[in-house]
């Protein structure tokens, strides 16, 4: 089975995991640092890059950036561009894909879609083949883009 690791902040991103019943490395800011040792799934939500060090401390230890083959972004849809902006960043520093994007601790679909890839990848699918989440059809920018 493909691993997951996930880090929650207001509790959406844990009460979405939960519901999956996968098993998941939580990513904790008193202990951030943890060798996921195998390929892995990254479940991030979306805040301010600031609000990130934990996330950013996982990745730079030991072969976690390495080994990281996708992401599964949660947020608000309310936030426009910035809806899992996190993901995105993410994806874009280390050209990985992104696998699905959820709204707040996610649906009963969500839920039926994220173990359908977990299952797949874990079955040996390539990340190029899961189909491309419907908000990332066109071009990807943020804000900061835009900032001097």
């Amino acid at each position: 089975m493909v691993a997951i690791a996930f880090y929650s902040i207001t509790g959406q991103t844990k009460r979405f995991i939960d519901k999956t019943g996968l098993d998941a490395h939580q990513i904790s800011d008193a202990s951030p640092k943890y060798d996921m040792g195998e390929h892995y799934i990254l479940v991030v939500p979306a805040y301010q890059d600031f609000m990130m060090d934990s996330v950013v401390n996982f990745l730079t230890y030991k072969d976690n950036k390495k080994n990281i083959i996708g992401i599964i972004g949660c947020g608000n849809r309310n936030f426009n561009d910035l809806f899992a902006q996190t993901a995105k960043k993410i994806a874009a520093t280390l050209n990985v894909p992104i696998l699905y994007l959820l709204e707040f601790s996610g649906t009963d679909e969500d839920v039926r879609n994220v173990r359908k890839i977990v299952h797949d990848l874990s079955s040996g699918q390539s990340t190029k083949k899961v189909q491309k989440p419907k908000e990332l059809h066109g071009n990807i920018s943020f804000l900061s883009n835009y900032r001097d």
